[in-house]
């Protein structure tokens, strides 16, 4: 699948990530410990932990060799054969910790925007087995909001962002109590698709969107409220952001 086709289909993952990442409060940042160019010996020896016949689970400095490939290679064979491993790997609890502090979860994540379906495919797999880990979920919460602001600013992916299938429990992002950075993204998110919506020409009731996908859910009243409210915020540049959106609503 190529395309707005393809990219609406990445989307709806996303989405429904994002929706499981509900709880967030506050944006972290993650550090990556140790230089990955120390230790690492040539592209080589990483391959071979992809090459299908290494069975083990791999240990930290494997790890390390495996994302410093997956970040250098061009390959999408290797590409590929990174990922899948990396995501069996994911499945390991002792792993999902290990991974995202040697920075490899803005290092997966940015695969999901590679040009190859089966990539993206694999991207998404490896960070849903890494979502299951508590910490991740906030990181990965920062990431795909990254992604879906990129998506949201091109016309062409509207249809695809707004058929997406999500949790009403993303709505939880646009409280109060939300982090300023999170609360800036999301209201963009709105903006953007609000703004690309006018360009399409699209009506608010398009009878094409199924109930429970994101376009109902932008366009119902307790997103309404809740962005209404945070005209109150104690942040001026959000309250900025709002009072621009309110008239859109």
């Amino acid at each position: 699948m190529g395309g707005p086709r393809g990219a609406g289909w990445v989307a709806a993952g996303l989405l429904l990530g994002a929706g499981a990442c509900y709880c967030i409060y506050r944006l972290t940042r993650g550090r990556r410990r140790g230089d990955r160019e120390l230790g690492i010996r040539s592209s080589k020896s990483a391959e071979d932990l992809t090459d299908g016949s290494y069975d083990d689970v791999l240990n930290a400095e494997q790890l390390q060799k495996l994302l410093y490939l997956l970040e250098s290679a061009e390959d999408p064979v290797i590409i590929e054969r990174a990922l899948i491993t990396l995501g069996n790997n994911a499945a390991f609890s002792v792993n999902q910790a290990i991974i995202r502090e040697l920075g490899g979860i803005p290092i997966v994540a940015n695969k999901i925007n590679h040009s190859n379906q089966s990539i993206k495919e694999k991207a998404l797999n490896a960070l849903n087995n890494l979502s299951v880990n508590v910490e991740n979920q906030i990181k990965i919460k920062v990431q795909v909001l990254k992604l879906l602001l990129n998506l949201s600013e091109n016309p062409a992916m509207t249809e695809g962002l707004l058929r997406a299938q999500v949790d009403s429990s993303f709505l939880s992002l646009y409280d109060s109590h939300v982090a300023k950075e999170i609360l800036l993204r999301v209201l963009t998110l709105f903006q953007n698709i609000k703004n690309c919506l006018k360009i399409e020409g699209h009506l608010a009731a398009q009878p094409t969107f199924t109930e429970g996908s994101l376009f109902f859910l932008l366009h119902g009243e307790e997103c309404a409220q809740k962005i209404r409210a945070l005209v109150d915020h104690h942040d001026a540049e959000v309250k900025e952001k709002v009072v621009t959106i309110i008239p859109k609503i």
